[in-house]
């Protein structure tokens, strides 16, 4: 059996990368499954503003994983 200790970044993306807006956007509506109106509504931000943080979240992400 390993002694070795478990992390966060083992079972997900590493999140380091974005902005705080990118990150509370992608936690939202990609890992906890909260609609994009939903959570633009309770951010008072407009669904586009978050499609846009999602989007380049992920662009990040994906640069990322390269």
């Amino acid at each position: 059996m390993s002694s070795e200790q478990v992390t966060l970044v083992d079972f997900g993306p590493d999140l380091s990368g974005l902005t705080d807006a990118e990150r509370e956007a992608y936690v939202a509506c990609r890992e906890n499954g909260t609609g994009v109106r939903e959570f633009a509504r309770r951010t008072d931000r407009r669904p586009g503003t978050i499609g846009n943080l999602l989007a380049r979240a992920e662009t990040k992400l994906e640069e990322g994983t390269r």
